[in-house]
């Protein structure tokens, strides 16, 4: 297998709980902005893309790219898996990131690792993923496969959902496809680093503001003691229904 990493990161304007989410700003920057400065500290990754739609709203997110030497492509809003399927064609990947831009505090650490399991255990696997058996926080999920995969997925897969959410049928399909569930050493599924709602974001910002001044590399561990430090922040979204 060869190894060029790509690393697509699926972005829109349209969120239907917290429409613009992924530009709302802290500190003077876009949370997109965050996600992206973390990710192009990842070692193993060749390449980052922006996966973005065609509709006019998301022309903010084009602008977004633009001004910060982003790659972008723009495809399908609601045929997720063409549009992961097109970008990666054409930025000629072999293996693929799939990362939300609703994980602004994603750890390069957590993405490096994953994309080393996978390459280490290519001949095992063709899917990995963290979120199958979730023991990371909502926020820190990562899935890595390879283009043969994602080619497979896109020929066959027909339902709307399947098409939406770009990887069920692949870790679904497991005749077809073999599947490697990463676990971390705790489960610490019920911490919420996700952007999803308000009250996420809330959250989100007083964690940027609390750690991205001093160093913007902070791993996850780093965000669980400054939680376990401040539990009251816990406060702010422990009521939202946990979602996979």
């Amino acid at each position: 297998m060869s190894k060029r990493v790509v690393a697509i990161i699926q972005a829109r304007m349209n969120s239907t709980r917290l429409p613009g989410k992924v530009l709302r700003k802290i500190l003077g920057k876009p949370l997109l902005f965050y996600l992206t400065d973390r990710i192009k500290k990842c070692l193993m990754i060749d390449e980052i893309i922006i996966a973005t739609t065609e509709t006019v709203r998301d022309d903010e997110i084009v602008n977004f790219c633009k001004q910060n030497n982003l790659k972008y492509y723009r495809g399908s809003e609601n045929d997720v898996l063409s549009r992961f399927k097109e970008a990666a064609s054409k930025n000629n990947a072999n293996i693929i990131v799939r990362i939300c831009a609703d994980s602004p505090l994603l750890d390069p650490n957590i993405v490096d690792q994953s994309i080393s399991e996978f390459i280490d255990n290519k001949d095992k696997y063709d899917y990995l993923s963290n979120t199958l058996e979730q023991t990371y926080p909502l926020g820190m999920n990562v899935e890595v496969f390879s283009a043969e995969s994602l080619n497979k997925a896109h020929q066959k897969a027909q339902s709307e959902h399947d098409r939406e959410h770009v990887t069920p049928y692949i870790y679904r399909e497991n005749n077809l496809f073999k599947i490697y569930k990463k676990h971390y050493k705790n489960n610490l599924y019920h911490y919420r680093l996700t952007v999803d709602h308000k009250e996420d974001f809330d959250l989100i910002e007083i964690i940027i503001k609390s750690l991205y001044p001093k160093k913007n590399d902070f791993t996850l561990e780093e965000i669980i003691s400054f939680l376990n430090k401040n539990k009251n922040l816990l406060k702010l979204n422990q009521h939202i229904k946990q979602r996979q």
